[in-house]
């Protein structure tokens, strides 16, 4: 059964008019990423661009660390404070549409940054600069649990994997084209103009983007999937009676927690790559690219192979291919091994997008969706928040080898976790035997 097709598995759980706009749902939330990652992957990339722009501004790697923690503070911390609200809703569309503006019209305010940027100085730009990344972040954040709610409750449940690695796909290939484009824009315009037009080019993407977003089909939840709005005592209440009732999913966070841990790694790559092998922009450019491209073959295979093969093995995979693009990074004797270093790191970004994502609304109740979505991603928070500038204090203070060596071993361990404790969860049991 084709992916755009009406499901009619009793396991998909969708309902009737869901299943009538099933593929003009899917079309429009695959265009929507694409436009998204042509943006925010490409042009803008938080792992080559951003911090590119950064190094023009502050010689300080823990900084620059600082900025890859402010993604994951405004992407993980909002998820579980709104999850109570959003179990409430009848229908998330509304919430995702208001909250997503905020993590794309922030792109047009650094395109203002950089082109000021000689007039303010780079003080002030940094400053600006930390301020728009912080509101992007954010609103990602705060967009992030109605809006994994909102897919999960529009896509067919034994297929969700597949449809995730197929806009992952989008989101990358689209975003390979814009890293393309921004390597020639690096080239040919000088900075801070060449700046400028990247993060306005993300801008217009972006509205591109939410204009399909905003075409989404979504109907009213039924009664028995809408959760009454609990008082802060009673959440927390709700909170810890799942916990402990799931050792499971305790399991899967402690796991989760260790792959952010490693996943750190990824800021530092073109850090690394500057500063080791004198990585020129350009250069920058096509790794993004490379990465990109690598992300999009990859993308609906991990997605698929996750739904029938069970998405627990697929993180094990994944973070078996972290530790190797460490252990290549390190040994590298040119710069040409990071094609290797970033060909790899795209398959496990796709990987932990799709994977992840999908497996959390497995260990639950459709009703429960959003507590698991928000906890999947707030409580690990604190890792994914003091990993990037604990590292890049630890590159100032020692070196880079050793930053990398204990994000190999945090790798490692949770591949270790993943085998022996955690299980899969048993919905995503039954759906991968299901066709």
């Amino acid at each position: 059964m084709a992916l755009w097709h009406p499901a009619v598995n009793k396991n998909d759980m969708l309902t009737p008019d869901h299943n009538s706009k099933l593929r003009h749902n899917a079309a429009v939330n695959i265009l929507d990423g694409a436009f998204f990652g042509f943006g925010i992957m490409g042009l803008a990339s938080y792992v080559t661009i951003i911090p590119l722009f950064l190094s023009y501004l502050t010689d300080s790697t823990a900084l620059i660390g600082f900025v890859a923690a402010l993604f994951h503070i405004g992407w993980q911390v909002p998820q579980l404070l709104t999850s109570s609200y959003v179990a409430g809703l009848s229908r998330f569309k509304p919430m995702v549409l208001a909250t997503t503006l905020f993590e794309r019209l922030p792109y047009f305010g650094l395109a203002l940054v950089a082109l000021a940027l000689p007039t303010i100085g780079a003080d002030a730009a940094l400053i600006l600069t930390l301020i728009l990344l912080a509101v992007q972040s954010l609103g990602g954040g705060f967009t992030g649990t109605p809006w994994q709610s909102m897919i999960s409750k529009i896509m067919p449940a034994h297929r969700l994997g597949a449809f995730f690695g197929v806009q992952s796909a989008s989101v990358n290939l689209f975003g390979a084209g814009g890293a393309l484009l921004a390597s020639v824009i690096l080239e040919r315009l000088e900075y801070p103009i060449s700046f400028s037009l990247l993060y306005f080019v993300t801008g217009a993407s972006l509205v591109l983007s939410f204009l399909f977003l905003a075409w989404t089909y979504e109907s009213k939840s039924a009664p028995a999937d809408v959760v009454e709005r609990l008082n802060w005592r009673a959440f927390g209440r709700r909170l810890r009676q799942i916990l402990i009732a799931n050792g499971n999913f305790r399991w899967f966070l402690v796991a989760r927690s260790l792959t952010s841990l490693s996943l750190t790694v990824i800021s530092f790559y073109t850090i690394f790559g500057i500063r080791r092998f004198d990585m020129s922009p350009e250069l920058v450019g096509i790794m993004t690219s490379v990465l990109l491209l690598s992300n999009t073959l990859s993308s609906a295979v991990v997605g698929w192979i996750g739904d029938r093969w069970g998405h627990r093995r697929v993180l094990i995979m994944a973070n078996f291919l972290t530790v190797l693009a460490i252990v290549i990074a390190l040994t590298a004797t040119d710069v040409f091994w990071f094609y290797a270093v970033f060909a790899l790191t795209g398959i496990v970004n796709a990987t932990q997008w799709t994977t992840i994502m999908t497996i959390t609304v497995q260990f639950c109740s459709v009703a429960e969706r959003p507590f698991y979505i928000g906890m999947a991603n707030t409580l690990v928070a604190p890792v994914t928040v003091f990993a990037p500038i604990i590292g890049g204090w630890l590159v100032d203070a020692a070196s880079f080898e050793l930053t990398f060596g204990i994000f190999a071993l945090a790798g490692l361990l949770s591949i270790l976790v993943f085998i022996f404790p955690m299980e899969e969860p048993r919905g995503i049991a039954k759906i991968a035997t299901a066709d």
